[in-house]
């Protein structure tokens, strides 16, 4: 039998919609629930602050020989001074033989506060469903890379399908005209209709800042599109050995009590021991507590402290073009972060609609095929 366009559009909507539902239910819901994480932990995790001291701080260097006191054998990534009245946190992580733990410190005394294991817990729990679905990563990856792009060419079928025949209906389809006897599947249909519709340019916002970690074809062309030519990838510019090194009683040291002078106002500034004897060493100091796309990059070398220039987009914010912030940001519009708390609250809420439409879109068809 013939089919017009909007029918094919329709059949488009519910073939990839079906089998799609319940995974993007579990993205969305997982991605409500972790919205709030940061100021969840920094209420519930009091080893976070300490009482501010009028007296210095310890540099890294000391505070790294506690902490790997505290985990021998593990390879820390760096140390991180957040805002007064903050613990200092020592990180550890390991891609290979996977690890990922913080060391909490007062950055006064040294006292070991906390060793918090980040691949446990609850939050870890939720942001493993809402990266890979709970399967093995390289598993669970492309699934939901490939549901979210699903999910994109889904909205827009329904945006389309929204848009009434006749123009003069679009501001009926923007609101419930319900009464007493309104029949419920009328309320069923309307809840999908009109709920897709409000959410539409928010959950393709969502969308798309997903599919830039979730295929790096999609990132490059976004990045290319809007101008840039850096590399996306974070590459360590490295360490030249001379015959004659400069020496440096603690190099690690230096660089923080550098990056203190140049950022006085930041709300934390993190220093990366180098990895090995050709590694640099790389400083960043971000100045906002709250999003990280206005974080500074640098890197030294790590026998002469000579700055080194980087060509991928993780460098100082005064060398990043449109494109490149536009990058730098996604993780920060992802959460909502971009906005503020009321910038989360609102990702929340969209959230929570997204996860409506499965179930509404399926008791519609449950009800059809009956």
């Amino acid at each position: 039998m013939y089919m017009n366009s909007r029918q094919i559009i329709g059949k488009i909507h519910l073939w990839l919609g079906i089998p799609t539902g319940l995974l993007v239910f579990v993205i969305a819901i997982t991605g409500c629930l972790y919205a709030f994480q940061e100021e969840i932990q920094q209420l519930s995790q009091p080893y976070r602050n300490i009482v501010q001291e009028s007296k210095p701080i310890l540099p890294p260097s000391k505070l790294q020989v506690i902490a790997q006191n505290e985990l021998p054998g593990k390879l820390l990534h760096s140390v991180k001074y957040h805002e007064k009245g903050k613990a200092a946190e020592a990180i550890f992580y390991n891609f290979e033989e996977h690890y990922y733990y913080s060391v909490f410190l007062n950055p006064y005394s040294g006292q070991v506060l906390k060793v918090r294991d980040n691949e446990a817990g609850f939050f870890h729990f939720i942001l493993n469903g809402h990266f890979y679905l709970w399967l093995p990563p390289k598993i669970g990856q492309p699934v939901v890379a490939t549901s979210t792009l699903i999910f994109v060419v889904i909205f827009i079928s329904g945006l389309i399908l929204w848009f009434p025949g006749n123009k003069k209906y679009i501001l009926k389809n923007m609101s419930f005209s319900w009464n007493a006897n309104t029949h419920w599947k009328k309320k069923i249909f309307d809840l999908h209709n009109i709920f897709g519709f409000y959410v539409c340019l928010f959950a393709l916002i969502l969308a798309f800042t997903g599919l830039v970690w979730g295929f790096q074809w999609f990132a490059n062309g976004l990045h290319k599109t809007a101008g840039g030519s850096k590399s996306l990838e974070y590459a360590d510019p490295g360490s030249t050995k001379s015959s004659d090194p400069v020496q440096i009683t603690s190099p690690i040291d230096s660089v923080w009590m550098m990056m203190q002078r140049e950022y006085p106002q930041a709300k934390s500034i993190e220093v990366h021991p180098p990895g090995n004897e050709k590694s640099s060493i790389m400083a960043n100091a971000n100045a906002n507590a709250g999003t990280y796309w206005k974080t500074d990059y640098r890197y030294f070398d790590q026998y002469t402290l000579k700055e080194i220039e980087v060509n991928h987009i993780y460098g100082q914010l005064k060398d990043a073009g449109f494109a490149d912030k536009l990058l730098r940001m996604n993780y920060d519009i992802h959460v909502g972060a971009i906005g503020g708390l009321p910038g989360k609250i609102i990702v929340f809420l969209i959230g929570l609609l997204i996860t409506s439409l499965p179930v509404t879109g399926f008791l519609i068809w449950w009800k059809i095929k009956k």
